[in-house]
């Protein structure tokens, strides 16, 4: 096929023949419709800290469980300060009471890169990607969700829900691995729309696009998407 390359980017490992032009005009009428489906402000959190904490915590967790162990973390230690000053011992056993997962692990991320943040950032969280990354329990997806819920800049996080329905929805290659999704996510969406992206597909990965048994005949993208017309299968996906 002509046209297989965009930079480092292939077209080669789809499951279907589609050019990088059609792929993007596909790609803008499928952002188009969930962003008027799930409008974004209905999950802003808008604290770069705060939502920082939120991602450690909810690392393999759900997301009822991690709003609620989220919001009584701050009730009892309300400050960036607070948490710093706050023993390892004690954040681990305040999570484990609540029944989080990787509770000594988190413990130690949250009390620690908030010492971090401190000592070396001034108190401010920093909104570049590199730098976040150098913090304990920040990964690339939750340096992203930091980019996008606490600073508002574009960025697109790549979890469980993004990773799979890109795939389904032939915007990734289905075997890629979810840093290579996000490359291809920003190949082929417009830069001012990156933004919606997570919040989206993770409201429509609840809603519709289930792991297991999807709702495709309810579905909105129905014939925009791939996964719908049988070209992508359950079993490419990775």
């Amino acid at each position: 096929m002509a046209g297989t390359k965009s930079g480092s980017l292939s077209l080669e490992g789809f499951t279907f023949d589609e050019t990088w032009e059609e792929k993007r005009r596909r790609a803008g009428r499928i952002v188009e419709i969930l962003m008027k489906t799930y409008p974004r402000e209905r999950l802003l959190i808008g604290d770069p800290y705060r939502t920082l904490v939120h991602c450690i915590i909810s690392q393999r967790m759900r997301d009822e469980v991690t709003y609620r162990v989220w919001g009584e973390l701050f009730e009892r230690y309300r400050d960036i300060e607070t948490i710093a000053n706050t023993p390892v011992e004690e954040m681990q056993r305040f999570l484990r009471e609540r029944g989080v997962g990787l509770w000594k692990t988190k413990g130690e991320w949250i009390v620690k890169a908030s010492r971090i943040i401190l000592e070396e950032y001034g108190g401010k969280v920093p909104d570049d990607i590199h730098e976040l990354m150098k913090l304990p329990g920040i990964g690339r997806k939750c340096a992203n969700i930091v980019l996008a819920y606490g600073f508002g800049k574009q960025a697109i996080p790549v979890d469980t829900h993004v990773n799979r329905i890109s795939k389904r929805l032939g915007l990734a290659p289905p075997r890629v691995p979810p840093e290579k999704v996000e490359e291809y996510l920003r190949e082929l969406i417009p830069r001012e729309k990156w933004i919606y992206v997570n919040h989206a597909m993770v409201d429509h990965g609840k809603n519709i696009c289930n792991p297991i048994r999807p709702k495709c005949d309810s579905c909105p993208l129905r014939e925009l998407c791939p996964y719908a017309k049988g070209l992508v299968g359950n079993g490419d996906i990775r």
